[in-house]
């Protein structure tokens, strides 16, 4: 029988979890921990990001400031915001949704916020001290992954892990995330030749390709796991995986549904990262 993994139920656990460590540390050091959000523009998608993440940070007992700003602003004046969110005492936290307008470097904007406040884990610093095994604000998404495994009790040493897709946000850190896990890990992508061989021969999958169902039954050896990171809207409009679900399930021991799975898990990760970075600051003082 085939265990949906809950991401819902797994995130309303942590977040639990992670209310009392907010109030314990606020009440033991008089901080709240703060996060500032900017917004640049209006894509619909960004916007209700955002309000979730500020919402559940509410929720948690985090100080949540927002910046919306318009998409014409200049990116000297964007990085001179993170400047003076960096200096910012109260902001322990500095998250700025992406993507951005295409006159602004995504690049520089990531690389101008100080990496102790990098609460996205996108910043090369983090990024680097994960590739070396060393303590950091790791990415959101990946991370999530990581505490799904955990919370169902999925064994990750010695097993055949495929990545489907490489980037930053997910792939990449999410290989290094499973390594430190004793697996095997193989990073593919669109241009991996005959992928759905390398997934047929694989004990756990994770899709983040951001390819409506492209991975299919066929493609999923009986008692798999399947992890599946894409959000996509399949041909009638509906919200959708980069996992063709119902056929999918069928053959896997485990798997995520698309809503409901990974989603949740990103913005609880975002919230614990914020109290890290909260707990690191000071104990910097």
């Amino acid at each position: 029988m085939t265990t949906i993994l809950d991401g819902k139920l797994v995130a309303a656990k942590l977040k639990e979890e992670l209310t009392a460590e907010v109030k314990t540390f606020t009440e033991s050091t008089s901080i709240v921990p703060g996060l500032a959000t900017v917004l640049v523009g209006e894509n619909p998608a960004s916007q209700i990001y955002v309000k979730n993440k500020i919402k559940t940070a509410q929720k948690c007992g985090i100080k949540s400031t927002h910046h919306q700003i318009d998409e014409t602003i200049s990116e000297e004046d964007l990085l001179s915001l993170v400047d003076s969110l960096n200096k910012d005492k109260n902001v322990h936290g500095i998250l700025v949704q992406l993507p951005l307008p295409s006159h602004i470097s995504e690049e520089k904007i990531i690389n101008a916020i100080n990496s102790k406040k990098d609460v996205d884990g996108f910043h090369p610093e983090n990024m680097g001290r994960l590739l070396a095994g060393y303590d950091a604000l790791m990415p959101c998404t990946p991370s999530g992954v990581m505490e799904i495994f955990k919370h169902y009790k999925i064994e990750l040493k010695g097993k055949d892990v495929l990545i489907i897709g490489r980037s930053n946000i997910v792939g990449k850190p999410q290989a290094i995330m499973i390594l430190k896990e004793h697996a095997t890990v193989t990073l593919a992508h669109s241009r991996t030749i005959d992928l759905s061989a390398k997934a047929k021969a694989a004990d756990i999958i994770i899709a983040a390709v951001g390819k409506a169902k492209m991975v299919k039954k066929d493609w999923v050896k009986e008692g798999a796991v399947v992890v599946d990171v894409g959000m996509n809207r399949d041909e009638n409009g509906k919200l959708c995986g980069d996992v063709d679900f119902e056929g999918v399930k069928e053959k896997a021991a485990f798997i995520t549904p698309v809503p409901g799975g990974v989603g949740p898990m990103t913005i609880t990760m975002l919230m614990k990262n914020t109290l890290k970075a909260a707990r690191q600051l000071l104990n910097e003082k």
